[in-house]
């Protein structure tokens, strides 16, 4: 940091320091993450000489942020169609409703109970997906799987979303125990071809050698680290670490320890010193002595990874209170140097969702033609099945929170792109890798083309410097197991409210379009993706008729793809596409073999006013008869001025006026001569700039 950055650090302290109302209730590791500048030398990701990343235990996105101003949460008006009708926050239970919503437990500081963790194996969570149908959350997780947590018991979680960028479509992995998510994250995937032991779909830690990144980072000379406690001794007598006392130790979670080339690793080798080494605090000191003298002595490595003991982990039965404190502890150890803060970026994600609801089902890739298509190869993405383990996709998984805490992430911003953990590799790929030397061939190919690589979270052109108002941690005194807490069900369920306000958003790389129109001959319906963005992207669909299965299409950036689905009796057909970042197309109606409404003859087509950020529709009539379009807008309730008398054999243009919904769309669309005939439209104009997060989310 030059002297004039060390002067702007003085003042932006400052600046914070007025921004609160009491620096003392603000926690000292967000206040000094706040407050020092980026690195800006060059104003790319090249300014990052340190990637750390925090991987806690056992929390779904919703649990956490589904109340969150902003995010893809509570307030979501397109969530998928379960097979009873109804969105997918209503999930099928034994109650007097027939289901059961997301409910906010009644009891004293929730966020310091010890509420019971849930089954979040293969075979539990492949039959709450239930082949993308998404509707057996209760009937196999039991009622806590739908029990969520907002700002006034997690305030620290909060503040971190509210102070840096928060990302909303980051899933896990798979479906899976931890394991095999730590497995993805720290080596792309979990031996899915069968070798070095794999596949692996459980916590049965036998033994593996496929090869790993950081041996990749190893032999590029790239520098890394675990940081974690000793606990009694890293070796098989301990789990590697996952003592019986929950605060110390390292829950097992450092999982390279279950790779025999670790193993096996003698005393002074790199393996070794960077896995099997750590703090030993049932002796002395503290968890962080290691972290912050490595901060302190301009000697922390370009990569590192830490793992915290099974009290801070934020596991089930265990409070997220504890885990608010640790992540608190390890930011003051990362900032206690403003040097190398100043070009250091902390992930803080979640390794998998512990049984616990979230509403966005989770892209897969498609096995069949039964289940889609896919323009990029799908190998090693299906799991053939074996004993009781059903076949199935390996993800991925359901969302979990990450938060980019960095200078160059500041801001309280939302990033909609879609990741998981093996984005944490490209990550560190992107930053550090020279003439692909650290390209983990372990990731497949489908999985590269439809999670991103997280940069689309940083603005490292124009660091922001922003200084909200945060709440202090304190180290719990209560340092007993606890027997688990099962919340009592709410008397009377209602769908719970999002924080109301925007937050501000990245801009994302997407760019695509659907179409869909019942064929020529009236047996079908025709839809066609196209894909014009700088991202690949995965589209679920899901039909009106109860008895067909969601499908996915992935294509990637730069190609199409197109299937005729089938049309259910009496020619009916319903159905709906979703892509990242609430895109939705709708196409309802009953095919007609004299004048094939709503299909051949009857077509709606958009495009983007990428200049202006507004929606061009294109309403085509080709039957006999002039016709009438209405086009009703969801934000305000207002119909769409413009040209919408089109006559026979003819075609309309209408813009569609986006700017005081900040490039947000929501139409719906009949027509006067089908009355079966019903479109619905909806997204985000996306123009490569900045923009502000979807307004029906805090409604």
């Amino acid at each position: 940091m030059t002297s004039n950055s060390r002067r702007d650090f003085l003042r932006a302290a400052a600046q914070a320091a007025g921004a609160a109302t009491a620096l003392g209730t603000v926690p000292l590791g967000i206040q000094k993450a706040l407050a020092i500048p980026a690195n800006n030398a060059k104003g790319t990701i090249e300014d990052v000489e340190h990637i750390v990343v925090l991987m806690q235990e056992n929390r779904s996105f919703e649990n956490y942020f589904g109340s969150l101003r902003g995010v893809r949460g509570f307030g979501d008006t397109r969530a998928i169609p379960l097979p009873s009708g109804k969105s997918a926050f209503y999930q099928p239970a034994s109650t007097p409703d027939g289901y059961l919503l997301p409910f906010r437990p009644n009891l004293p500081n929730l966020g310091s109970q010890f509420v019971q963790d849930l089954d979040h194996g293969w075979v539990g969570t492949h039959a709450a997906w239930n082949q993308g149908r998404y509707d057996q959350w209760v009937p196999v997780k039991g009622t806590t799987t739908m029990f969520y947590m907002t700002r006034e018991d997690i305030p620290f979680q909060y503040a971190l979303a509210d102070a840096f960028t928060v990302c909303d479509a980051y899933h896990c992995a798979s479906m899976t125990p931890t394991d095999p998510n730590r497995y993805y994250m720290w080596t792309g995937w979990v031996g899915n071809d069968g070798t070095g032991g794999g596949p692996v779909i459980d916590n049965a830690e036998a033994g593996y050698s496929w090869s790993t990144f950081p041996e990749k980072l190893q032999a590029a000379g790239i520098t890394w680290k675990v940081y974690q406690d000793e606990g009694t001794g890293l070796n098989p007598s301990t789990g590697w670490g996952d003592d019986d006392n929950p605060f110390i130790g390292n829950f097992g979670d450092t999982s390279l320890l279950f790779f025999k080339q670790y193993q096996n690793a003698q005393p002074g080798s790199p393996l070794f010193q960077a896995t099997r080494v750590g703090t030993q605090v049932v002796n002395t000191g503290s968890y962080f002595d290691i972290l912050r003298q490595d901060v302190m002595d301009n000697k922390l490595p370009q990569v590192s990874y830490i793992t915290a003991p099974e009290a801070f982990s934020e596991h089930g039965n265990w409070p997220p209170a504890y885990g608010a404190w640790y992540v608190d502890q390890v930011l003051q150890a990362l900032t206690s140097n403003p040097e190398v803060w100043s070009k250091t970026v902390l992930l803080l994600t979640y390794d998998e969702n512990d049984g616990l609801f979230d509403h966005m089902a989770p892209p897969f890739a498609s096995s069949t033609p039964d289940t889609g298509k896919s323009t990029v190869s799908t190998v090693n993405e299906f799991y053939p099945g074996a004993g009781s383990n059903p076949a199935g996709p390996y993800g991925l998984g359901p969302r979990v929170p990450m938060i980019a805490i960095s200078p160059w992430s500041k801001g309280g911003y939302v990033c909609s792109e879609l990741f998981d953990h093996t984005s944490i590799i490209q990550f560190i790929e992107k930053r550090f890798g020279r003439n692909g030397n650290l390209h983990e061939t372990n990731i497949s190919p489908w999985r590269r083309t439809v999670c991103g690589d997280l940069t689309s979270a940083f603005n490292f052109k124009n660091p922001n410097r922003s200084f909200p108002q945060l709440p202090a941690t304190t180290f719990p005194a209560d340092k007993n197991r606890h027997p688990s807490v099962k919340p009592a069900l709410p008397t009377t369920q209602t769908m719970p409210v999002q924080e109301p306000g925007q937050r501000p958003a990245r801009a994302l790389p997407y760019e695509f379009f659907v179409r869909g129109k019942v064929t020529e001959d009236g047996t079908g319906f025709h839809l066609h993706f196209t894909n014009t963005g700088h991202a690949g992207v995965n589209f679920l669909v899901y039909s009106g008729n109860p008895s067909d299965l969601p499908r996915s299409y992935t294509v990637e950036k730069g190609k199409d793809l197109a299937d005729k689905l089938l049309l259910a009796p009496g020619g009916k057909f319903d159905f709906s596409v979703f892509g990242p970042n609430g895109y939705l197309r709708r196409f309802v109606g009953t095919a007609d073999s004299t004048r094939r409404h709503n299909g051949g003859v009857l077509q709606i087509a958009d495009g983007f006013d990428v200049a202006n950020g507004n929606l061009q529709l294109r309403l085509k009539n080709g039957s006999n008869d002039r016709c009438t379009f209405k086009v009703v807008s969801a934000y305000n309730g207002s119909k769409i001025e413009g040209n919408l008398h089109v006559r026979s054999d003819d075609t309309e243009t209408v813009t569609v006026d986006l700017r005081k919904s900040d490039g947000w769309y929501d139409l719906t669309i009949t027509v006067d001569i089908d009355t079966d005939a019903q479109w619905r439209i909806a997204g985000h104009v996306e123009t490569g700039r900045e923009s502000m997060s979807d307004p029906a989310l805090g409604g």
